[in-house]
């Protein structure tokens, strides 16, 4: 809630007026291209402000303005219908002439030609473009770029075609590319028959990957379409960013249009990613080995397959959709140019890596506090309540390592300002100070739009928008003026990141406020950039400000949340059947206005000459429908005369870079820790990403998982969900299997919205044992998934993996997104419906050579190729397991991780069935962005001998106190570490489970564990 009066904040007192006659921000006229004209620049009020009224604080008369709520019309937008849906719609297909290519010229990395219009332009969505270039570039052994550009670009349209490289980089040719390029196993082959199309080929299997052929090519002003078939029951993943099952399915329609919208399935959300992998599966005549491609859903599980997976990256950040259907996939893009990367692979690990290595960077690796576990929620009033959370979590003994805040803290919503009563400095510099004195951290939210302060209350300074106004740090209308909406605080400025100022202006910002308020990272959010009004609404209604959003807020009267998870019911009988009848009560007392079915539609076409920016002829389905709907509208304009049409899906990437750079300077030496909301290609180099504003629901649980693998294929392996669910109530029986689940998450936080029920860990007693028994394994784990971000990092693997992407040769994980992989060692299989005390899995390659061992019995799993297996998982047991052929690293449990990272060490060697594994552990201080000295440690097992090699300078003086060996087939009586006997009082051999666990190693390595090789030996 906003409050003009920190007294009356703190009191509760919340007074609204909602005046009469407030101008819509935005006209729906057909005609709209820019400037004045489309009422942007135009929202006025008619009615007077509301006089001062008198509040008795505590026997004192106080003065104070009521709080104007800014109407709801001020959020509609035009009423839109999808192309997709319009029977009126035309098919580009039929009306347009596609291309011709002239002036082929071939060089030594491929070829160029000119595309002209091969007939009459069609106009059909915008303004054909008559003539293109074509750039086709064998830039690597395993990557092609084909490219098609407007051949005639001036300074007056070129931000509407290309992507600065500064902004997203754009790949190139390698420096060896002129040898190394003659091994891809890419072709790329054209033809003008009828018109121009393009066909990549796989050189090895002859298979075609990507073919445009009977399709025509369609570019124009503010419509790209193109097309290519692909195989029936095809295989593809990516494409984010959507809440959806992993596998894709034939059957879709993926629109990327960044918005701020609370999870829909299916729709468009936060961020825009258009890359996919696709993975093809060959059966294998075992007589002849000849390989046929497979097209069913059904795969035999005794028979032989083989796979190759290629990836294909569009380097194109406007509005667009991504059409799936049954033999084809259709790219509309609402502007820009075709600039694809086809990686020839052929795994889904060289894909990913290739795609990184090349164009959008590395993970950022991650401070070690960051993998301990956070809690949030909207609705920590004040420093007391932050403290007592911090307490709850001590006194039941869970582990707790990073405290946050949502906007609670900040005063009236304003970034960079603390809230002067509830959240002062003073205290907070005690509470931080006895925080990070308990190893913990706080990491406070930071909202995407600043405040614009009320030029007639002398009292409403606020200098963080005076600093960015003086700097040219903001969006401006087309006119020249400032663009205004409305987010949290009130009516808002948005943050230019193509001026030249706001990038210092924000490193400014988080320097000073970090002087004052000792944080450890920062939580981007609304950053899509989300307004909450259609255009600049504020402008000439600022002297209204500070202003209400034109929503109720959670636990307001009219929004007070009875939603519970499934099954709730079933659970909580008395308890569901009151929130239902309350529920009732409320819908009745605040009925929600009928909405009649729309009689028109708008619909644009095509203006010779110009854009319609607001309302473009092509109508994606986005899930706000009109584009300025909850975001800075199109035709907001950058200090270089770029729209927001053209930007719109890079904000988001934008602010995370700046706030990467603001972190350098405000904490210097270390690693910035950012999580950010709206993402881009190239993401992942600054920042990690939540999953949003999902539901306490066991179905939002599940697609936490498909969320997650997504952002892998993506390079943002630093992902997590709100766990026990965001909006809503959560209840014990999903609190408690979700906060299981997302243990073995890499980032691992508890958040709610405000006014629902708290669900911290330690609100039911089977959550804190449940909680208590996964972060116990996730805490073992923390050297084994620090080493998974070190090579993410270093070379561009996957931390959390799809079970096809480790058995690539195995059709029936195609689909599977129930179970993933924690790296190559850990496969974790959770329940995920309610009411449920077991849990099917498949154990790939059990009955092909793998084994599997359960985690909490050390024992070997009995299971057969392809089998479903029945697993027994009561409430309050995730089942988990260790895939043989892999040592693990671990460290002993601890509440923070400054604790664990200073306690002994473990090694977990699970055997595979011929008594072979390997693993490594990467160690370094955990925070330093130059790191001094780092320490790299081998492992090998074979012939009953686990083998330690480290490498490095690093001191590590913890010393080593226990090691499993997992499959160990004979019984064992001696063992021996550097050739000394082991006492047989250490040695403790189950020939059940064919468990070793050998401990009291401690004293044999007290000057540390990874001072010098080492080899246990046992028989």
């Amino acid at each position: 809630m906003l409050f003009p009066n920190p007294t009356i904040l703190a009191l509760g007192i919340f007074v609204t007026s909602q005046l009469g006659s407030f101008t819509t921000a935005q006209s729906p006229s057909a005609t709209q291209t820019g400037g004045d004209a489309d009422g942007l620049a135009s929202a006025t009020l008619t009615a007077a402000t509301p006089t001062p009224e008198t509040a008795d604080i505590n026997g004192t008369p106080t003065t104070f303005r009521p709080l104007f709520t800014v109407p709801s019309a001020a959020g509609y937008g035009a009423t839109l219908l999808p192309n997709i849906e319009d029977p009126q719609a035309v098919n580009a297909q039929d009306v347009c002439p596609g291309y011709t290519a002239t002036n082929v010229e071939r060089n030594v990395l491929g070829l160029t030609a000119t595309l002209t219009l091969a007939g009459a332009a069609c106009n059909v969505y915008g303004n054909d473009i008559d003539t293109l270039n074509l750039t086709v570039q064998y830039q690597s052994a395993d990557r092609l770029a084909v490219r098609v550009t407007p051949a005639i670009i001036t300074t007056s349209n070129s931000t509407q075609y290309n992507i600065p490289d500064y902004i997203v980089h754009q790949p190139t040719a390698d420096t060896d590319a002129n040898s190394t390029s003659l091994t891809n196993d890419l072709n790329f082959v054209w033809s003008n028959d009828p018109t121009f199309s393009f066909t990549i080929f796989r050189k090895s299997t002859g298979d075609t990957l990507f073919s445009t052929a009977g399709t025509k090519l369609v570019f124009e002003d503010q419509f790209v379409e193109f097309a290519s078939a692909l195989p029936e029951n095809y295989n593809l993943y990516g494409l984010g960013e959507t809440i959806h099952g992993l596998r894709l399915g034939n059957n879709f329609t993926k629109t990327m249009y960044n918005a701020d919208v609370g999870d829909p399935i299916d729709l468009n959300i936060y961020g825009t990613h258009p890359f996919y992998l696709d993975t093809r599966y060959y059966e294998i005549d075992s007589s002849t080995g000849n390989l046929t491609l497979v097209t069913s859903n059904e795969t035999d599980p005794t028979a032989d397959y083989l796979s190759y997976s290629h990836g294909l990256y569009s380097r194109n950040a406007h509005g667009q959709e991504i059409l799936l259907r049954p033999t084809n996939i259709t790219w509309r893009l609402l502007g820009g140019s075709i600039d694809l990367y086809f990686y020839a692979g052929p795994t889904q690990p060289e894909v990913t890596s290739a795609y990184q290595m090349s164009a959008i960077g590395l993970p950022v690796m991650q401070q070690y506090f960051t993998f301990g576990f956070h809690q949030c929620r909207w609705g920590y009033e004040n420093w007391t309540v932050l403290q007592s959370v911090v307490d709850n979590y001590e006194k039941f003994g869970i582990p707790l390592e990073n405290i946050w805040t949502d906007i609670d803290y900040m005063s009236q919503y304003r970034d960079f300002d603390n809230d002067p009563i509830r959240f002062n400095y003073s205290e907070g510099a005690t509470f931080l100070s006895a925080l990070h004195g308990s190893g913990r951290h706080y990491i406070p939210i930071v909202d995407s739009a600043i405040y614009v302060p009320n030029p007639n209350n002398a009292s409403d300074n606020y200098s963080v928008f005076d600093n960015g106004n003086a700097t040219g740090s903001f969006l401006n209308n087309p006119d020249g003026s400032l663009y205004i909406g409305d987010v949290w605080p009130g009516y808002t400025a948005f943050p230019d990141w193509l001026s030249a100022g706001a990038g210092q202006w924000w490193i400014n910002e988080f320097v000073e406020w970090h002087s004052n308020l000792d944080f450890d990272g920062a939580w981007i959010d609304m950053s899509e950039a989300s307004s909450f009004c259609v255009g600049s609404c504020g402008s000439g209604n600022i002297t209204m400000n500070p202003v209400h959003p034109p929503f109720l807020l959670g636990g307001e009267p009219g929004d007070i949340i009875y939603s519970y998870p499934e099954g709730f019911n079933l659970t909580n009988a008395t308890e569901a059947a009151a929130a239902s009848s309350a529920s009732a009560s409320q819908a009745s007392a605040y009925p929600t206005p009928a909405s009649a079915s729309p009689t028109s539609y708008l619909r644009t076409t095509p203006t010779p000459g110009t854009r319609n920016i607001n309302h473009p002829p092509y109508v994606i389905n986005n899930v706000q429908g009109d584009l300025a709907v909850h975001a800075v509208s199109p035709n907001a304009t950058h200090a270089d005369g770029t729209q927001e049409y053209d930007v719109h899906n890079l904000w988001g990437h934008q602010i995370l870079n700046a706030t990467y750079n603001a972190l350098l300077q405000a904490i210097p030496t270390v690693r910035p820790f950012i999580i950010g909301r709206s993402t881009f290609s190239g993401s992942g180099k600054y920042a990690g990403h939540w999953g949003g504003d999902n539901t306490s629901l066991f179905a939002y649980m599940f697609f936490s998982i498909p969320q997650a693998l997504s952002f892998s294929l993506f390079g943002i392996p630093m992902f997590g969900v709100d766990t026990c669910g965001f909006n809503g109530n959560s209840d014990e029986e999903l609190c408690n299997r979700w906060m299981q689940l997302s243990a073995f998450f890499p980032f691992y936080r508890n958040h709610n919205t405000l006014s629902a029920n708290p669900q911290e860990a330690y609100v039911w007693a089977s959550v804190i044992e449940a909680s208590k028994t996964a972060m116990n394994i996730r805490y073992q784990l923390l050297p084994y998934m620090y080493t998974l971000f070190y090579l993410a990092h270093t070379t561009g693997s996957t931390v959390m993996r799809a079970l096809a992407w480790e058995f690539p040769n195995d059709p029936s994980l195609a689909a599977a997104d129930r179970q993933f992989f924690l790296g190559p060692a850990i496969l974790v299989t959770p329940v995920l419906d309610q009411g449920y005390t077991n849990v099917s899995g498949v154990f790939p390659g059990s009955g092909k050579g793998e084994v599997y061992y359960d985690w909490y019995t050390l024992s070997p799993v009995k299971a057969t190729a392809g089998q479903n297996v029945t697993i027994d998982a009561p409430l309050g047991h995730i089942p988990v397991y260790i895939r043989g052929n892999n040592v693990i690293p671990t460290q002993e449990p601890a509440m923070t991780t400054r604790d664990a990272r200073n306690n002994p060490w473990g090694v977990i060697a699970a055997l595979s069935l011929e008594g072979s594994a390997s693993g490594s552990l990467y160690i370094d201080d955990g925070q330093s962005l130059v790191q001094n000295a780092t320490l790299y440690v081998e492992f090998t097992a074979s012939s009953s001998a686990l083998y330690a090699s480290p490498r490095g300078t690093y001191n590590d003086t913890n010393p080593l106190a226990n090691i499993t060996v997992l499959g160990v087939q004979q019984s064992v009586s001696n063992v021996s570490l550097n050739g000394i006997s082991v006492p047989s009082s250490s040695i403790n051999y189950n020939e059940t489970s064919k468990a070793l666990i050998v401990t009291g190693l401690a004293n044999m390595t007290s000057c540390g564990a990874w001072m010098s090789d080492w080899v246990l030996n046992w028989g």
